[in-house]
């Protein structure tokens, strides 16, 4: 049987108790290995440039820059590493903008230690990970329309509608925003619940039809 490949860590908590439990906690597990931690998301982004981690286990509310900020900032710099969310908060205000930054997945802390270890294999594969806590919220706050339409949509959900009612594709949506293909997707997935329709014609005809787009 041949060894699977060791998977390298960036642990991120602004909390050194947490840090120290899951780098013991990994570094007793065959097959990865921890390069190092930063304590606040400003700290997360320089480690990762220096490290070049596959996986980032990254805490939201930290003192000194938030973990969805560094999200987005390694989005942006087109980091290889992939993001695993690992956080005690559930909620929808920390949910979809840590999801729509970028992150590949998003888990509890109160995750059963194989749990965790089957999460961060994942995500180094690029495959989603949702906490089933997580995945129920996300797919509540998807698939439910919200009114007024016109006020829900964020500023990046407005700017990819924008695009798309010029016929622009999602890959140059991508491109033109600096996101994810995926991410694309992600915007799209909640336009379309929140305007309560199901495909991009429909969803330009009710954002002229509302004054959201004009």
């Amino acid at each position: 049987m041949t060894d699977e490949p060791t998977i390298s860590l960036l642990i991120v908590d602004d909390h050194p108790v947490v840090r120290d439990g899951l780098r013991g906690m990994f570094e007793s597990a065959r097959g990865f290995t921890v390069l190092g931690e930063a304590a606040s998301g400003v700290e997360a982004v320089t480690r990762v440039a220096e490290l070049d981690p596959d996986v980032v286990l990254m805490d939201l509310r930290m003192p000194g820059g938030g973990g969805v900020d560094a999200i987005r900032e390694l989005a942006r710099r087109g980091a290889r590493a992939r993001v695993l969310v690992l956080t005690t908060y559930d909620t929808d205000s920390d949910t979809l903008p840590a999801i729509e930054a970028g992150a590949t997945g998003y888990l509890l802390k109160d995750a059963p230690r194989e749990e965790l270890f089957t999460a961060v294999r994942a995500a180094a594969e690029g495959r989603t990970v949702l906490s089933p806590a997580v995945a129920s919220r996300l797919v509540t706050a998807v698939r439910t329309p919200a009114a007024p339409a016109d006020e829900t949509l964020s500023s990046r959900e407005r700017e990819v509608l924008v695009l798309v009612a010029r016929g622009t594709s999602n890959k140059e949506i991508a491109r033109e925003l600096f996101i994810s293909e995926a991410t694309v997707k992600t915007h799209l997935t909640h336009v379309y619940g929140k305007l309560g329709v199901k495909d991009r014609a429909a969803a330009v005809a009710v954002a002229y039809d509302r004054k959201i787009l004009g």
